[in-house]
């Protein structure tokens, strides 16, 4: 089978495309046929060999990649023999393996997919999705909330614009230049998500936070996630009104949200940063995400690339230039 080969740490061109042994199912674990294999921020800090200690350093030469959708191809022992056909969607976790034609997972940690979900979807909503599901149940959205995303263009942010919508709430949805405008003047369109309001605005127009404030017409921001700090996420910081809730969830820019006691107390913020503890229920947040997802709450838009062009795609986040989840694309032998 083909698979991305990482042979040593470094820059994007050390993701390769090579013909590697098929791999075979032990006690407990499934073979998939992947369709989708979703790409993440932190396999690029696993690439670099920059990932968080609380992660095991994986041993090279590796296939990366830990999330997954396909078909199940093959059961190991003790497993189901029925499950072989399904329709399936996994995070394998630390194993990691998922940039590949087939894949191997644990059979506890498969998620039947319903009819209507494509591969993509679901890949988009297995990892990134819980994540999202985590910083919705910190932000305890209100219909009545306006709610600033930067980075909504994003596969985090435009799932949680969407969750947001969903709830009847007005979304203020950046996005970073034109290219990126379409992807999220499209997430309020289908489903639950016309409950909303959404305003994109082009956090690459430094006039966007008087923009804002016209066209809340004298509302002010209660809520701000953000995953993208520097200078945006300053500026969205202090459009927020009293009481206004504060959720980071990440830097893209490369700078922390800049904030201190006297913003805080100034405006009577609270402050959460919900990612990096240790969550005991992960699959709670899977199960949820997917019932997002079917329930036409989220439809989380996929930038994808083939298999073969996981350099490209890791490149593409590394520059902020993807347009929702980046997802790799197995073509079909």
């Amino acid at each position: 089978m083909r698979a991305i080969v990482q042979r040593e740490f470094g820059a994007s061109e050390v993701l390769r495309i090579e013909e590697v042994a098929l791999p075979v199912p032990a006690e407990g674990e499934v073979r998939v046929r992947v369709a989708a294999a979703g790409v993440h921020a932190v396999d690029i800090d696993i690439r670099r060999e920059a990932a968080p200690p609380s992660m095991p350093r994986p041993v090279l030469p590796m296939t990366p990649g830990r999330e997954i959708a396909g078909i199940v191809d093959a059961v190991g022992p003790g497993v189901d023999a029925g499950l072989v056909g399904e329709r399936v969607v996994a995070h394998v976790g630390f194993r990691s393996g998922g940039y590949a034609e087939f894949a191997l997972a644990v059979a506890s940690a498969l998620h039947p997919l319903v009819d209507g979900v494509t591969f993509s979807q679901a890949v988009a909503t297995i990892g990134t999705g819980r994540t999202a599901q985590l910083v919705w149940d910190a932000a305890q959205i209100r219909s009545t909330d306006v709610v600033v995303v930067p980075g909504a263009s994003g596969g985090l942010g435009s799932q949680l614009v969407q969750l947001a919508l969903s709830a009847g709430a007005t979304v203020v949805a950046l996005y970073g230049g034109a290219a990126k405008r379409d992807v999220v003047e499209n997430l309020a369109r289908g489903g639950k998500r016309a409950r909303g309001r959404l305003l994109p605005l082009d956090a690459t127009d430094e006039s966007w936070p008087a923009r804002m404030a016209r066209l809340l017409d004298g509302q002010q921001p209660s809520v701000l996630l953000d995953g993208v700090g520097g200078a945006t996420g300053r500026a969205a910081l202090e459009s927020l009104g009293r009481g206004g809730r504060v959720v980071i969830i990440g830097w893209s820019s490369g700078e922390v949200l800049r904030l201190d006691t006297d913003d805080i107390v100034r405006a009577s913020l609270t402050v959460t940063v919900p990612l990096g503890r240790p969550v005991a229920e992960l699959r709670a947040l899977e199960t949820g995400a997917l019932a997002a997802l079917a329930e036409g709450r989220t439809s989380p838009p996929v930038d994808e690339y083939p298999l073969e062009d996981a350099a490209a795609a890791h490149d593409a986040i590394e520059q902020r230039r993807q347009q929702g989840k980046v997802v790799l694309i197995p073509a079909p032998r």
